[in-house]
């Protein structure tokens, strides 16, 4: 990490940094690059980019954490670079869309954090509502250092996040109470940050 990296010194100078760069639509097959990779190849998808992020709050001397949010067959589950300041928790996200996004830090519990995202977690073609649960705090010193520059995937480290226990999210009984996203919200998820060709939309 040089010196540049550490100026971003807060969350919100560091999602603004994820979102400067592309989103990676893994052109030439699936990723899960390290922080380093990430710098280097200046791109990134949600579980790249919370590393990265965690990566960088852990230079501020946060631990480096992120939440994994499960969803439903069908969609696609999301990961998070977790913070805490004053007894309360924000999130860090890289993303492509108007959705799923940064979180400022007003949430007592992870919970009352994983919550947020469950009104915008839904299927663009159905408005069906996806989010199913999520993970306590994962710590990525389990994995050691050298995860934050390896030249390789970090399917070690994605793969316990995927199969990590995860918390429900609906209260059992309440499924059938669920309602479906509107139009409006649906077509408003649709909106991109970055298109294929690694250009704003």
């Amino acid at each position: 990490m040089n010196n540049e990296l550490k100026k971003l010194n807060t969350p919100q100078k560091i999602q603004d940094y994820l979102d400067s760069i592309p989103f990676n639509y893994e052109k030439s097959g699936e990723t899960c690059m390290s922080p380093f990779r990430v710098l280097k190849e200046k791109k990134a998808h949600c579980v790249e980019g919370a590393m990265l992020a965690a990566s960088l709050m852990a230079l501020q001397g946060q631990k480096p954490l992120v939440m994994s949010l499960k969803v439903k067959k069908g969609d696609y589950d999301h990961v998070v670079a977790l913070f805490k300041y004053k007894g309360f928790w924000g999130a860090i996200s890289k993303t492509n869309h108007s959705v799923l996004r940064y979180r400022d830090p007003i949430y007592k519990t992870i919970r009352e954090l994983a919550l947020s995202y469950f009104h915008e977690y839904f299927l663009t073609k159905t408005g069906e509502k996806t989010l199913l649960g999520y993970s306590n705090p994962i710590n990525l010193n389990r994995f050691g250092k050298k995860w934050k520059t390896s030249p390789n995937d970090l399917w070690d480290i994605a793969g316990t996040i995927y199969d990590i226990k995860h918390l429900p999210i609906i209260p059992k009984g309440n499924e059938r109470y669920i309602r479906n996203a509107t139009k409006i919200e649906m077509e408003s998820a649709l909106i991109k940050d970055w298109n294929k060709n690694e250009t704003r939309a």
